[in-house]
């Protein structure tokens, strides 16, 4: 394949721009190549940015888009790789294989294109590189939460428009009433992916009913668990989704107000947000009389400090009134009586990026993916001892082994994976033996562990069970508001005691009050932060309890 001029053949270069990209050296990439397009003087060849593509151990990554071409994604890009890309394939037509995201598991690019003695052009791509989703970590994908991921750039509301976009607002809007929109939820069978998985449409069925002049929706985006990024992943990446749900959610239960809740440790996250609103605002799709509907709503983004009991509903509520973040009885419920004492319906991110589609698609659509009791996707984040660390969607009911031996890709360093911690401290520590079950709230609950968030962290055969307990429930610990002597004290003792086993110094009388004490805090504290703090502890008592007993011999 000769060189190619590129006045005469377009070209888009995406250098992909989240949290993980920037902090990877993404910045200095796409200086770069905007700096090597200019000083070529073409105008057919686009630089652009999009949000996380998902699989953040490889960042800074790069896809390249030549007309007539697969698209390829390149991996671990710096400036001199940048200059190399631009000059082989955009200029000359060449891939370079050694610099793209491999397809298999073993098999690198650069050794397929070595075997079928095809160095560059197109005849790599159709034989070596069939396209971004046949790699494993994409392929294996269902997205809907995901569906705009590294296809549109998060600060231009017209990319996402271009991607139907606000669709859903306007059928819902224009075509359907209060009722319509909730039995549309209800039908489908979305359960709030917040953790609880409390079906979406009964909870906007309440607080529709609530008699109130004023109600609110709120979107809980106090993403706080070690390991856990899939909130802000889809912030980052795309805000829209998550407000076109909220209005929805609006229509829904007759409120005009919204607030995103989102931590103020998320800088580009509430940057993201924040000029999507106002873009949104100008385009006349929040605000008053939105598709000249008669319907008004607006929303606000309120930054919390940074507390993780906040993503307690209740304690956030308390939170966004100005009040310290404290969590109270949950009667009566939110949808009855919530922020500002009125009804109030909070789901997470995740939960309002699947209504735009729902409603777009209908409930029978959703209803075909996920097992018989959660319907849909869920998103996860994977870290720990594997190679491809990132945010995955997969339908509800995959097993763990799918995710973190095909998705994930592991073992790293030849060390097999013993265990999985889900739920992060709220969940449990299930052992290999368990890697058969499907990824669902029912299953996992039975095994002492919990699907929560989307939290998923690989535990190797090197590390304790007994450090990963004492880890999550020093967390907890720290944590705790303090309003309850159970959550307040009785996490500070299993700390204390699981230091006593930790430096040698336990004895089998400390394993035997370690799992008393978690079961007492598990019974009588008061939010959702005591109750699950001691499931670390009893997960790994359950599982694992031989290594508690190896360290006191």
């Amino acid at each position: 394949m000769g060189q190619l001029d590129i006045n005469d053949k377009k070209a888009r270069i995406t250098v992909h721009m989240g949290t993980c990209g920037i902090a990877s050296g993404a910045k200095d990439v796409l200086d770069t190549f905007k700096k090597l397009v200019k000083e070529s003087k073409t105008k057919d060849v686009k630089v652009e940015t999009t949000g996380c593509m998902g699989i953040c151990s490889k960042e800074p990554l790069v896809t390249v888009e030549v007309i007539n071409q697969e698209p390829i994604i390149y991996e671990y890009v710096n400036g001199e790789k940048a200059t190399e890309i631009f000059n082989a394939h955009i200029k000359n037509g060449k891939i370079l294989g050694e610099y793209a995201l491999a397809r298999g598991k073993e098999v690198e690019i650069e050794e397929r294109i070595k075997n079928n003695g095809k160095i560059e052009g197109q005849e790599v791509l159709e034989d070596s590189i069939k396209g971004i989703e046949e790699i494993p970590f994409f392929s294996l994908q269902k997205r809907i939460v995901m569906r705009n991921r590294g296809a549109i750039d998060p600060f231009k509301i017209n990319d996402y428009i271009a991607r139907d976009g606000y669709q859903a607002v306007y059928k819902a809007l224009k075509n359907m009433d209060s009722n319509n929109v909730i039995d549309t939820v209800l039908e489908s069978g979305l359960r709030g992916r917040g953790g609880a998985g409390f079906p979406t449409g009964l909870k906007w069925k309440f607080a529709s009913k609530s008699d109130s002049d004023e109600k609110y929706v709120v979107c809980n985006a106090d993403e706080g668990d070690p390991g856990a990024f899939m909130d802000r992943s889809v912030l980052e990446s795309d805000p829209h989704s998550v407000i076109e749900g909220m209005i929805i959610a609006g229509k829904a239960i007759g409120a005009n107000k919204g607030y995103i809740y989102c931590r103020a440790e998320y800088p580009l996250a509430v940057e993201v947000l924040n000029k999507a609103i106002n873009q949104a605002k100008a385009y006349g799709l929040l605000g008053e009389n939105i598709f000249d509907s008669g319907f008004d709503f607006d929303i606000e983004v309120y930054e919390g400090a940074g507390a993780f009991v906040c993503g307690e509903e209740t304690a956030l509520i308390s939170s966004i009134e100005g009040k310290r973040g404290n969590p109270r009885l949950k009667v009566p419920y939110p949808a009855e009586k919530g922020l500002f004492k009125e009804p109030t319906i909070i789901d997470n991110v995740e939960t309002l990026a699947n209504i735009a589609p729902i409603i777009l698609n209908g409930s029978e659509w959703f209803k075909n993916i996920g097992t018989e009791k959660s319907k849909g996707t869920k998103v996860f984040s994977i870290t720990g001892d594997i190679v491809n660390v990132g945010c995955v969607e997969v339908p509800i009911g995959t097993s763990i082994k799918t995710v973190i031996e095909d998705i994930a890709g592991c073992p790293v360093d030849g060390k097999k994976i013993k265990a999985v911690q889900l739920g992060g401290p709220s969940g449990g520590c299930l052992p290999v033996e368990y890697f058969d079950t499907p990824l669902d709230y029912e299953p996992l609950q039975e095994l002492g562990t919990i699907m929560g968030s989307g939290g998923m962290i690989a535990i190797n055969e090197d590390k304790s069970a007994v450090d990963i307990a004492r880890f999550f429930v020093k967390f907890c610990a720290s944590e705790s508001c303090g309003k309850c002597l159970p959550c307040r004290e009785g996490t500070r003792q299993m700390v204390n005691i699981l230091d006593k086993i930790c430096s040698g110094n336990g004895s089998r009388e400390d394993i035997d009050k370690l799992e008393d004490l978690a079961q007492v805090v598990k019974k009588t504290a008061l939010c959702g932060l005591g109750k699950t703090a001691p499931n670390p502890v009893l997960s790994t008592l359950n599982y694992f309890r031989n290594e508690y007993e190896d360290i006191v011999k």
